[in-house]
Parts: structure tokens; sequence; C-alpha cells
């Protein structure tokens, strides 16, 4: 029974939620509003008015998601407020200062625009745990007719104003009072996404001169060559304007990249360590470290060791990294790719945010972003994507081998990580040391062996 219920759980929720293309099973109008009956049956608690809030990013299908979730709010008796675009930290937040019961969002992040998303959040703000889905995944599947609600009780639903105030002032907030962006150029480029409206108008209330790009969404340009992960535009950009900072966030405000002055990226990585070193100078860091995934740099683990501070890993997503800040009192963590959980203000990754406090130590420091930012030199790493279309390639005999060879090839100086997508159908292989001909050869040889297994499947 155990081993059912593991196998079923992966039928909807992956590792960020539900996803998938738009329209396509698992995210069909049906599904949605299925999950909105599940999620609002498995919610009830008390005899109060439950209610939900509902945002969503820029893309056409989140309509119809939209629609079909109201649909099944109203049905288990849940009031649904609705946002409209926000971003997915806007959610978190709002689900805690609203008191409701359950946020959603409608999103797949970083995704193309023909993929969407159903995020789900807890009363706390925070995504939920892996008990919460597995319940509402079974009654997804259940006939809930006996548990929905009344004639006489079922919810309603209404749009929200004054939503993108509330999150631009909760930004503004996690700096201190007397902090002003004056005299700084800041070009923010919004992926056409969820955050189009509030990151300008954050960062301009905040004093700066701001540049905004990719900010007129259409519901089919959401992440589409732009964005933290296409940020060559925004290099040109800030190369264009003489910006001090460009600020590049994805399609649902979660996650973020920085490019500095010269047009240079800087990730997730060199933000966590330098926002790390940051807060313990001020005696603000929690936890003796900062959290991260097995993804993180080498690099970022030697500075924190040179800081006499630690850096403890999780499995890829940012719930993951979440769940062991929470369990063990840390108020930094994130993942290389940008999403950035700064627990004192935020119970999810929130790109705006961890931008922000970028710009308190550019400020600060009174430095280039160029200096500010770099504090370590990455190990050389290497990331290759597979892609698969069913079956189990990593359970191959052959792959097996070339892993456990790959393996003992690096040694105690490199590190390999090979992984399935949460989210799509990927096999990731990345392999990082200070020799960087041995990692391109240790990826190559992988990638060839699982390759190879994929087509004689």
């Amino acid at each position: 029974m155990g081993k059912a219920s593991k196998v079923m759980k992966k039928s909807y929720f992956g590792t960020d939620g539900i996803r998938g293309k738009a329209n396509s099973y698992p995210m069909t109008a049906d599904v949605a509003m299925k999950v909105g009956m599940a999620a609002g049956v498995a919610f009830q608690r008390g005899d109060h008015r439950h209610r939900v809030v509902l945002g969503k990013d820029t893309r056409l299908s989140g309509y119809m998601i939209e629609n079909a979730m109201v649909a099944g709010f109203c049905a288990a008796g849940m009031d649904v407020f609705l946002l409209g675009p926000v971003p997915t930290p806007a959610v978190s937040m709002l689900a805690r200062s609203l008191r409701a019961d359950i946020g959603v969002m409608i999103s797949a992040s970083h995704n193309p625009f023909h993929d969407n998303g159903i995020k789900l959040f807890g009363p706390d703000g925070f995504k939920l745990s892996d008990e919460i889905e597995t319940r509402i995944e079974e009654l997804i599947d259940q006939d809930l007719t006996k548990s929905l609600a009344a004639p006489t009780a079922l919810g309603r639903a209404k749009r929200i104003d004054g939503v993108h105030d509330r999150y631009i002032e909760f930004a503004k907030r996690t700096l201190p009072r007397s902090m002003s962006l004056s005299g700084m150029r800041v070009v923010v480029d919004c992926a056409n996404g969820a955050a189009y409206k509030v990151a300008p108008a954050a960062l301009w209330e905040l004093g700066a001169e701001v540049v905004a790009i990719n900010d007129e969404p259409n519901g089919f340009n959401i992440n589409e060559e732009c964005g933290s992960t296409h940020p060559l535009g925004l290099s040109k950009k800030v190369h264009e304007v003489r910006a001090d900072i460009g600020i590049a966030l994805d399609g649902d405000a979660d996650r973020v990249v920085i490019v500095d002055e010269n047009g240079s990226v800087i990730d997730g990585d060199q933000i966590m360590a330098l926002i790390a070193q940051s807060w313990h100078e001020a005696n603000r860091l929690a936890g003796g470290g900062v959290v991260a995934t097995i993804m993180s740099n080498l690099g970022l683990e030697r500075f924190m060791a040179d800081l006499k501070l630690g850096l403890h890993r999780t499995k890829v997503g940012d719930r993951y990294v979440v769940e062991h800040m929470r369990a063990h009192g840390f108020n930094v963590g994130g993942e290389q790719s940008g999403h950035i959980v700064l627990s004192d203000f935020s119970t999810t990754g929130d790109g705006l945010l961890a931008a922000l406090q970028v710009l308190a130590c550019i400020k600060r420091e009174d430095r280039p972003a160029s200096e500010v930012c770099r504090k370590f030199e990455p190990v050389p790493q290497l990331l290759k994507n597979v892609r698969f279309a069913g079956g189990a390639p990593l359970e191959s005999a052959s792959v097996k081998a070339i892993i456990e060879d790959a393996r003992g090839r690096l040694g105690d100086s490199g590190r390999l990580v090979i992984r399935p997508s949460g989210t799509e159908p990927l096999i990731r292989v990345m392999a990082e040391s200070d020799d960087k001909a041995l990692i391109e050869q240790v990826v190559e040889d992988i990638v060839g062996v699982i390759s190879e297994t994929r087509t004689a499947a």
C-alpha cells in the first residue's frame, strides 16, 4: 500500500507543485477544478467562512486555470480573493496577511508560455508538505460530491484592489527606513511576467532611476528570451544605458540573477555569499551558515568555510531548502538558479527582496557591483541536460557503471550530481572540479551513455 501511494504521489505534484503543458493533462480545466475542490475540502477547518487567495502570472492559459479553480473552490465552500498577476512571494505574503486558509499561484515559473502550473501554500505562507500534497492527490481522484458545500454555503469570488501596493510596501520595509537608492541607475528585466508592475514601482519608490525592460506581457512572451534564464538582453541594456546594475526576474518573480555594470552575470550562489557575509558581519545571520542545494558551486562552500560558516545542502527545489531552514534555524538559503529565501521576511523565494539586499550592500559599500557581488571564484562546473520520453535511463547497468567510473575519476576534489528534473522530462548531469578538462570529459561520457540508453529504449 505504501508503494502504491508513492507512485500515485507523482501523478500530479512534482518538486514545485503541478506543472505541464496548458490544456493537456494534467494542466487542464478539469484537473484544475478538481484541485480546487480537493484543496478546498482538505483545508476545511472549523465553521468560519473559509477563504483562498489566488494569484497568477501573465500566461494566456492563466485565465482558463484561474476560472476552473474558482469553480472548484466555490464548490467546496471557499470564498476566493482574486489577486490577478502578482509574484509568487506576494501570494505567500497575502495568504498570511489576509488570514486565508490557502494560497494558490498559477504559474510555471521560468518555463515557456505554453506551460502552466499550480503552486499551493498553507495559511502560514509555506509551500505544502509532501503529506498534505498526498492527501490532496487522494481527494482529486475521489468522488467528492458528498464533501462539497450545501447550496447555501457555496463560496463567492471577488477581485481584490490594492494588492500591488501592499506587496510594494512589504518589499520596501525589508530595507532600513533610511536606505535610499538615490543615485543608482537600475535596469530591471521583468521577464514579461508577474512582477512587470511591482518591481519597477518598488525600485522607483526607493529612489532609484529605473529602466524597465520586458514589462509588456501579452500572454505569449513570458520568459521569451528574457528574464533570469536569458540574461543576455539585460547585459546589453545595462551597457547601453550605462547602468550601475541589472536585475533579472523570472516569470513568477521568485528567482533573480544580477548583472553587474560590466554586463557580467552574478548567479544565486554569489548572491547568497554576499547576503550571508553582510548579515554575518551585522550579527543577523542565523544558523551558522546558509542552506543551498546539491547544485550549488563548490566555490560557495569554500567561501563559507573561510568565514567559519557552514553550507548545508539539500535536494534541488526551494521547498527542500525552506524545510531545512525551518528545521534548523537558518535565515538565508537558496539555489544557484536564483531562488533566494530570506526567512526573516518571506516564506518562499523572492527575487525582488533578494535584489534589494544586493542593492543595499552596494549602496553601503559605495563600490561597483562587479567588486561587491563577486565573493568567490567559482570552481569550473558543467551542466548538461539529456531529454528522455519515457522509461528510467538511470536504472540502466551501463549508465550506473559510467557514473561509478566518473566518481572515481573526480575523487575527493570534485563533485558529480545526476538527477531527473522535477519539472521537465530531462536528466541533468552536473560535474565540478578544479580540472576543467576532466569535468568536460566526464559529463560527455555520461551524457553519451544516457543518450545511447534512451535511443535503445
